[in-house]
């Protein structure tokens, strides 16, 4: 019987793949480092009956240093630090002991099966797992395959056994691709921080000059926030006045007419407009126009535009948004939702997440009604050759997900009916009246398709 070793990128997950995987039939024990279990269970791998030990990591294993006598920043010219300092890989935590964990539970082991994010980060930590593992593996014979890579987007139970059933191999240059980026990182990181926080010592008496910083990432990031921080500061409010019509065409109904000059910058001028159309006692309609109007359904989403939408209509922050995202996704209620795609796959199963939906109060009258008159194909994005578009993978309660976790939740359900829904069609009518001399303006909107009340506001 041969045993594999199976590794995640986090606790949770592997205690959820391992139970898809097992069909719950599995022993868990914690591991020696305390934080990472490792879960259990027998069954056939590659056509072979097999004993599966499934577990984790933190995150990274290994992170990038200089070598000790580098960091020292009295003796080191920071420039040094470009390109003739010399680096090399410590653990990420050594306190997690993780590369000892990770020999034990891989010692005696005939293969192993990668289920890391299928991201460059992912990939990264594939090797660093791999270079921890492989010399306590049991040696293969001759072209014998021992090394696996699952690909994944969601943790349900359909794409869990889907990709332990279609096992690829991890990509080293993805990998590689991440350690040039950290060395890039440290060496400019720590170069800039050495340089400027020397620089500004003692030049300005209120400023904390004891670490200042710099990033490749943030520090450009911070300039936009500086700058735009500047703008807010230095922008002087103009005082204006607009005039607004109030008509009454019946006795209980009333219309906010909007003044066609939009507003004047002299209170004397728009007094003056003020008395003139007070002389008037009618609003005089001038003409009428409708005209039909629509509304693209949106794109599928993704994390830039999960994480707006949760900032200007819920309220949440980015970093809050995001450990509900990823919590939601770690328990099977989402897909991954660190993607930059906006285009569904030619083979993603939307029929099939469009049905875990069909009985929810709040939708499922129109996600019946698109399950049997038919379902529009979604808009053609953008394809960042990463993950699939943010999408719900299975029904859920408010009482199940609570709080923000089900705000957010609800936010990515309907978007995705949207996406699948028929483009919102209505009906705009522009109404012009004059007012003595004065030309005033009512628009209003009226949906000509009520069952597609998903779309965001008009």
């Amino acid at each position: 019987m041969k045993t594999v070793l199976m590794v995640a990128e986090k606790p949770s997950l592997a205690q959820s793949i391992a139970k898809i995987l097992s069909r719950g039939n599995m022993s868990s024990r914690k591991g020696l480092n305390g934080a990472c279990s490792v879960h259990e269970y027998t069954g056939s791998f590659i056509g072979q009956s097999a004993h599966f030990k499934m577990t984790s990591v933190c995150g990274h294993v290994m992170t990038l240093d200089f070598i000790g006598k580098y960091n020292s920043w009295d003796k080191v010219d920071p420039a040094e630090l470009f390109s003739k300092a010399p680096t090399e890989k410590k653990e990420a935590n050594p306190k997690l002991t993780m590369v000892k964990f990770l020999q034990v539970e891989g010692r005696g082991c005939d293969c192993i099966v990668l289920w890391l994010d299928c991201d460059k980060e992912g990939e990264n930590i594939c090797f660093e797992v791999l270079d921890a593992v492989l010399p306590v593996m049991n040696k293969p014979r001759s072209t014998e395959r021992t090394i696996y890579r699952a690909k994944f987007s969601s943790i349900t139970d359909t794409d869990i056994c889907n990709a332990m059933n279609h096992l690829g191999e991890p990509n080293r240059n993805e990998a590689l691709s991440v350690d040039a980026r950290q060395e890039l990182d440290l060496r400019i990181g720590c170069a800039f921080t050495r340089f400027q926080t020397k620089y500004f010592q003692g030049k300005y008496g209120n400023l904390d000059s004891s670490l200042i910083s710099f990033g490749p990432c943030q520090t450009p990031t911070l300039g936009f926030c500086v700058e735009r921080h500047d703008k807010i500061q230095s922008f002087k409010p103009e005082t204006y006045w607009v005039l607004q019509a109030k008509v009454n065409p019946e006795k209980e109904s009333s219309l906010i007419l909007d003044w066609d000059r939009v507003r004047v910058f002299d209170r004397e001028i728009a007094q003056m407009f003020l008395n003139i159309t007070k002389m008037a006692k009618e609003a005089k309609v001038e003409s009428v126009s409708k005209k039909e109007k629509v509304k693209q359904r949106p794109l599928a989403l993704n994390t830039v535009e999960m994480l707006r939408v949760a900032s200007a209509a819920l309220g949440m922050g980015p970093q809050h948004a995001m450990q509900i995202a990823e919590r939601l996704y770690t328990q099977g209620y989402i897909s991954y939702p660190r993607t930059e795609t906006t285009h569904y796959p030619e083979n993603f199963d939307l029929k099939g997440c469009l049905r875990q939906q069909a009985n929810n109060p709040y939708w499922a009258e129109t996600v019946k009604a698109l399950l049997s008159e038919g379902i529009n194909r979604p808009r053609k994005g953008h394809d960042a050759g990463d993950h699939p578009p943010i999408t719900p993978m299975r029904a859920a309660t408010e009482a199940e997900l609570g709080g923000d976790g089900w705000r957010l939740y609800e936010y990515i359900t309907r978007h995705f009916i949207a996406t699948v829904s028929a483009d919102c069609k209505y009906l705009q009518t522009t109404i012009s009246f004059s007012i003595g001399p004065e030309r005033f303006t009512c628009i209003g909107k009226v949906v000509t398709s009520p069952d597609l009340m998903l779309h965001l506001p008009l």
